[in-house]
């Protein structure tokens, strides 16, 4: 069982990356509103630095760094930049205003990565070199990255991180770009690099570790025991192909296992949940019910023998409790019959805090599945926020009504207000969901092609909910929607005109003829 860290215990710097290399993952892209509302729960929650996003990849990146960076109360904001002087000068724009800003730039080391910008070792030394050094000159606090360093020749890469700590780099981070080194190859690098490299003690070596193994996780702490003092992860182990090492994971395990890994995060972990939950919101990437820490059946008992030694000790089995990452201890049932108090009550014991307009909006919907389920569980709860919106849509949901036969095609019939008129429209289609998505298209025109189509039961039982994730692309735009109901059908419906209404709001601020490019790079 957890128990309280020593205060004299070496600390591991937590760099987060959610904004900047967990976006990375395809059709996870984030609204500005939404990117600002992660870095205030990260910076709330302890992270040490905020990986803010890459300030010269587009004009949107670059507002969301700048203002995140003004809004931080305790976290070092960072942007991520190329190796290239506009890059690194963009990226301080953005970070200036920041209480602690920090510049992160990189360059691909390793033999495949050298040929893309077809520099030899000593052009790319001395890019090196002059890079980082214009980083230093006009930001203190500088990171330097050799992309790809796990597959880097050993002497080549001694050489460069030289260099980079030379020129004032005063973070040096060690990524395994592709997820190909193992735990103990992780902690020999480490080791062998702090032995070795002049200057490395006066500077911090961070780890940054890719999961297309499933070892991120026990690479970074390999890496930690090995001497480096900084990890970068993501909520959720968020992040491109496999993702990232998870912040969760890392964090509770070295305070579960204090014993053998003594070291300490300023991460206040009962916190976590909440934010993993929002993140998974916003991003549309469900958290797998297995998932270590986070996932809805890490700390769900089903095996008679383990409920038996449960109720007699907790520890039996569990080697944390629920508490500590932000999970209610105990569970007030909620029914038809409970109030709105009593509801404002458990999204409070959730994590979840609501303005009274949405608490209203909540609660009818609360109401309304009551009705329909026998048990309202608490993860039916947080799927009706997730659904909820303040208000003000250009597109809402009237009604709809399906028929569906065994030797035909399904016939839907929708209601919509758009812009404050109904409209109504029937369309087929090869199944119920087809057909209620081409009659919201026949009210409201549009080019947006449906990337992803996801649904998930949040609970158990024939009258469980569904949350319905739905990804739009249009114009280069992506846009995201999130849906709960115990129809399928209608929950699909209310996924995709979310989707669609965030599509509205962002055609809006882009503006007619805006330059809507991104520069793409490779992720660390």
């Amino acid at each position: 069982m957890t128990t309280d860290i020593p205060a004299d215990q070496s600390r591991v710097l937590i760099f987060d990356t959610t904004l900047r290399d967990g976006e990375q993952s395809p059709g996870a892209t984030m609204t500005h509103d939404e990117k600002l509302e992660i870095a205030e729960l990260l910076d709330d929650m302890g992270v040490d630095i905020i990986e803010a996003g890459f300030p010269i990849a587009s004009e949107g990146d670059f507002r969301a760094v700048s203002e995140i960076a003004q809004r931080s109360k305790q976290s070092v904001i960072c942007g991520l930049a190329r190796a290239q002087l506009p890059d690194i000068d963009r990226c301080m724009e953005a970070v200036k205003h920041a209480a602690q800003p920090r510049i992160h730039t990189f360059i691909g080391t390793s033999p495949l990565h050298r040929a893309i910008p077809n520099l030899t070792m000593d052009e790319m030394a001395d890019r090196i070199h002059e890079t980082v050094s214009h980083a230093r000159n006009i930001c203190d606090n500088v990171q330097w990255s050799p992309m790809d360093a796990t597959r880097t020749e050993w002497d080549y890469l001694c050489r460069v991180i030289e260099i980079a700590i030379k020129a004032g780099a005063t973070t040096i981070n060690i990524p395994d770009t592709v997820g190909y080194t193992a735990p103990r190859e992780s902690a020999d690098l480490i080791r062998r690099l702090i032995e070795t490299v002049p200057g490395a003690d006066d500077i911090v070596f961070a780890t940054h570790c890719h999961n297309d193994l499933g070892m991120a996780t026990a690479n970074s702490l390999a890496a930690v025991e090995a001497g480096a003092r900084q990890i970068e992860c993501t909520i959720n182990g968020l992040g491109e192909r496999a993702g990232n090492t998870a912040l969760e994971e890392v964090v509770m395990a070295m305070r579960v296992r204090n014993d053998i890994m003594p070291f300490s995060t300023q991460i206040d972990t009962k916190k976590i949940m909440h934010i993993s939950r929002r993140v998974s919101t916003v991003s549309g990437f469900q958290v797998q019910p297995n998932k270590a820490i986070v996932g809805k059946n890490a700390f769900a008992h089903e095996s008679g023998i383990h409920q038996d030694g449960m109720l007699k000790n907790a520890e039996t089995f569990e080697i944390m409790r629920p508490e500590d990452v932000g999970l209610a201890g105990t569970s007030l049932p909620l029914g038809k019959h409970s109030g709105r108090a009593a509801l404002r009550a458990k999204l409070k014991e959730l994590g979840t805090e609501v303005g009274d307009n949405q608490l209203k909006d909540i609660f009818v919907r609360f109401k309304d599945l009551a009705d329909r389920k026998k048990e309202v569980y608490d993860d039916d709860i947080l799927a009706l926020v997730s659904a909820t919106t303040e208000g003000g849509d250009a597109i809402s949901l009237v009604n709809l009504r399906v028929v569906c036969g065994t030797g035909g095609p399904a016939e839907a019939q929708i209601e919509l207000e758009i812009d404050g008129t109904d409209s109504t429209a029937t369309c087929e289609g090869d199944g119920p969901v087809d057909a209620a998505f081409k009659a919201i298209r026949e009210l409201h025109p549009n080019k947006a092609q449906l990337q992803l189509y996801q649904v998930n039961a949040v609970t158990e039982g024939t009258d469980a909910q569904a949350t319905v994730s739905v990804r739009l692309e249009e114009d280069g735009m992506i846009a995201t929607g999130q849906s709960a109901d115990t129809d399928t059908v209608v929950a699909s419906a209310l996924a995709y005109i979310q989707a669609l209404n965030r599509l509205v709001v962002r055609r809006a601020k882009v503006g007619p003829g805006a330059d809507k490019r991104e520069i793409s790079y490779k992720e660390l």
